[in-house]
């Protein structure tokens, strides 16, 4: 089994997000955007579609698949709740205001995608991004997929690792395939999925896909990456990006 045939088609509800697995798309033409305002919402222009997905559990209690829940009308422009509070979430109601919200944004030169942490295998190379983890879960199948990149010269445990590095939302975790010496990126719909998890009672961060650019409050753009999370519960340590905060053990 090769790359071509671990797909997933978007417009089926039940169906596995992961797409065809080749190279990213190349990003939207720059209409796109989200722009991060200072102690405010984050502000969605250039039409980008809004979509709510809930991540759901096999028979043994994996994360494995997505399902659509929801498409909101797509809209021009719009903005986001960063504080957690609104009563009108994904939407921002103004009530940042009212709890004296501080989002004040700690990515800065985000070290984080500097240093990865490499896991080698036969055939696939991971890197490792631990501070995106936001706890999807998706790599805790059939043994992890740090075990299944060491074994990736089996077909199974190879297919399975690029499933799961594919499926994780932040993009944590990144396999390159050693016999191209090409990164392994899904093909996503350019779009906002508003990530939850109804197995585990838990909201979820902001999916950002496709290359859509992400601007500081500052007008600093942060680094163009096919997949990223959004905090949306206030409570990261790296604003604006999810650090996995809204998860409570």
């Amino acid at each position: 089994m090769g790359f071509e045939s671990i797909q997933s088609k978007m417009d089926q509800e039940d169906a596995n997000m992961t797409e065809t697995i080749i190279k990213p798309q190349e990003g939207p033409d720059g209409s796109m955007k989200v722009i991060v305002t200072r102690n405010g919402p984050y502000i969605i222009s250039g039409g980008v579609p809004l979509i709510v997905a809930e991540i759901c559990n096999d028979n043994e209690g994996y994360c494995r698949t997505w399902k659509i829940v929801n498409r909101y009308p797509v809209k021009e422009q719009y903005a986001l709740c960063r504080c957690g509070y609104s009563e009108n979430r994904p939407f921002c109601d103004g009530t940042h205001a009212n709890v004296r919200f501080n989002g004040t944004e700690t990515a800065g030169g985000e070290e984080y995608l500097r240093h990865p942490r490499i896991t080698h295998g036969p055939e696939l190379e991971l890197a490792d991004y631990e501070g995106l983890c936001v706890h999807a879960r998706f790599c805790m199948r059939a043994g992890g997929i740090w075990n299944l990149t060491e074994q990736s010269d089996i077909p199974e445990a190879r297919n399975t690792a690029i499933e799961e590095a594919c499926n994780c939302p932040s993009g944590r975790l990144v396999l390159r395939d050693l016999r191209s010496g090409e990164t392994v990126e899904p093909v996503l719909e350019t779009s906002i999925v508003v990530i939850e998890y109804p197995a585990k009672g838990e909201h979820g961060p902001l999916w950002v896909r496709g290359g859509i650019p992400v601007v500081s409050a500052d007008g600093k753009p942060y680094t163009v990456r096919n997949r990223l999370t959004l905090c949306r519960c206030g409570k990261s340590r790296n604003k604006p990006f999810c650090d996995g905060s809204h998860v409570q053990f």
